[in-house]
């Protein structure tokens, strides 16, 4: 188990091209660009406990990772988080609908990850927006918030998924946000 920790900005291409340069000037590593879809399943027990499980496939291979909100008083977003690669996620999606859950959204998105300093700096692009997200340790978000001059930026609150009921359109009970 992992808590993870991460603070979400939306952004202009003209923002994301900015601090992608900054990124680089600063020396951060560049670890490449990849597509994702995600699928959350949803249940009951699930949302009382403020959780979600999510298959995703990307370019690497295919992750099942379960998610669960951790009160705090930081803009930063907490999670516990379990995840483990998959070889075939359409057997894992077969299990997790024989066990009763359902897909409750499907989202699909571009992400740009680069490595700086103490942190995780990843740009995304998702059919309804571009944005931004810094993940590890509160105090290396600071900082990279301080080096990067980024402390103007809009701060995204919602989820994705939360974003995805907003944004997305329904099919058959589904939230689908597709390229």
């Amino acid at each position: 188990m992992s808590i993870e920790i991460e603070k979400k900005y939306r952004l202009s291409e003209t923002q994301r091209d900015e601090i992608a340069s900054l990124l680089e000037e600063f020396g951060a590593e560049y670890e490449g660009e990849r597509f994702e879809e995600n699928i959350l399943y949803r249940n009951d027990d699930l949302i009382a406990k403020g959780a979600l499980l999510r298959l995703r496939r990307t370019d690497d291979g295919s992750f099942l990772t379960f998610k669960q909100h951790i009160e705090n008083a930081s803009d930063a977003k907490q999670r516990i988080e379990f995840e483990s690669g998959v070889d075939d996620a359409d057997e894992v999606r077969s299990i997790i609908e024989s066990l009763g859950l359902s897909a409750a959204l499907v989202y699909e998105k571009r992400r740009r990850t680069y490595r700086f300093r103490s942190v995780e700096v990843v740009f995304d692009e998702l059919p309804f927006g571009l944005f931004m997200e810094i993940e590890g340790s509160l105090s290396g978000i600071a900082e990279a918030e301080m080096l990067l001059g980024i402390s103007a930026l809009e701060i995204e609150h919602d989820t994705y998924p939360r974003l995805t009921v907003k944004f997305g359109d329904q099919k058959d009970g589904v939230s689908v946000a597709r390229f």
